[in-house]
């Protein structure tokens, strides 16, 4: 793990004094281009929560434009599911999750993003240098290379979260004055009637009551992972609180561990769409920064996100009643008194 961490190291400070000059301003492209047809939408990175926080620029996107077809060059097979139902995508052009296992392939399909011309390519992560190496090398008259806007950052508080700086970018390209003349999309799975009325069944065979219910995810990578303590004392008060109105249940991760220690009756899927439309049916969702907060967020659920070492204003849950919570000032009661007012809208 050691060393993967420093192969890793390496590869982003690499890349990064590779990209450091690419990407000085973004093209102004302007609403009167109606020719543009197909769009490249770069964010090679395979985290769930990053790929599900590219939703709000493709429906952008489609919105100004839709007639388009949208390719997406990511890292990972997380995009397939996130965007099964988005009519306007047309190819998911995949990097291998594991790339120094897989690099012939890996750099084939670096090669592959000059087969094709596009009218349109935006890189979704100013942060990111392998997204801005993908624009500089695919094939178009149109980049938006995801340069901060400083101004744009002093005129909108939310400028910074990962979810709208690209649209807010998007917005002052092509034009629009004030880019926030509309509200940008929230995170969407777009999840079916069926898949709701499937996660709805899930979610009755596990509880097998009327109640509603409140969706717990106690894990997150490294230091994100609140400890067993401190979820077994919150767990605890949310089920002498709530027990008795509501059901609480915990998702678990695909590592199928619980820092409750599997105290709650619990869910455990692969299926990223079968995880969603079961949070979908929902009333609430409590779990710290991580990819399935995001998706819990992206199913329509009202979500609460636990933040203590993430910058929370770049990463918080973005749903329309959705609120992150930073746990290094904010008692568990202070936690439940915000849960109170959750449970009442």
């Amino acid at each position: 793990m050691l060393f993967k961490g420093k192969i890793n190291g390496m590869r982003r400070l690499f890349m990064h004094s590779l990209t450091r000059t690419i990407g000085q301003k973004d093209d102004i492209i302007g609403m009167n281009n109606l020719d543009i047809v197909n769009v490249l939408i770069c964010r090679p990175n395979s985290r769930l929560g990053n790929q599900l926080l590219t939703t709000p620029i493709i429906q952008d996107i489609s919105s100004y434009f839709p007639n388009c077809k949208i390719d997406v060059f990511v890292r990972g097979s997380a995009a397939c599911a996130i965007l099964k139902n988005y009519r306007n995508i047309d190819r998911i052009i995949r990097l291998p999750q594991k790339p120094f296992r897989n690099i012939i392939q890996y750099l084939y399909v670096w090669c592959s993003l000059r087969q094709k011309e596009y009218d349109l390519v935006i890189n979704v992560d100013y942060g990111s240098s392998s997204g801005k190496l993908a624009t500089k090398l695919s094939k178009s008259e149109r980049k938006i290379f995801g340069v901060m806007d400083e101004k744009l950052a002093t005129i909108y508080s939310d400028y910074m979260h990962m979810a709208k700086t690209s649209v807010y970018n998007l917005r002052k390209s092509l034009g629009i004055d004030p880019p926030i003349n509309t509200a940008i999309p929230t995170l969407d799975m777009k999840l079916d009637s069926n898949e709701k009325k499937r996660g709805q069944g899930l979610l009755i065979n596990i509880v097998n009551n009327n109640k509603a219910t409140i969706c717990i995810y106690t894990y997150a990578t490294e230091a994100k992972c609140y400890s067993v303590e401190w979820w077994s004392h919150l767990y605890g008060m949310l089920k002498e609180r709530y027990g008795q109105n509501y059901n609480i249940i915990e998702i678990l991760p695909k590592e199928n561990i619980s820092q409750i220690n599997f105290e709650a009756p619990t869910f455990y899927s692969m299926d990223l769409r079968e995880i969603a439309a079961l949070i979908a049916n929902a009333t609430l969702f409590i779990g710290a920064d991580s990819g399935i907060m995001h998706l819990a967020s992206s199913s329509g659920t009202r979500t609460i996100g636990l933040f203590s070492v993430s910058n929370m204003d770049r990463y918080q849950p973005y749903g329309t009643k959705d609120v992150g919570i930073n746990t290094n000032n904010k008692s568990l009661e202070g936690i439940l008194d915000i849960i109170d007012t959750f449970l009442t809208l």
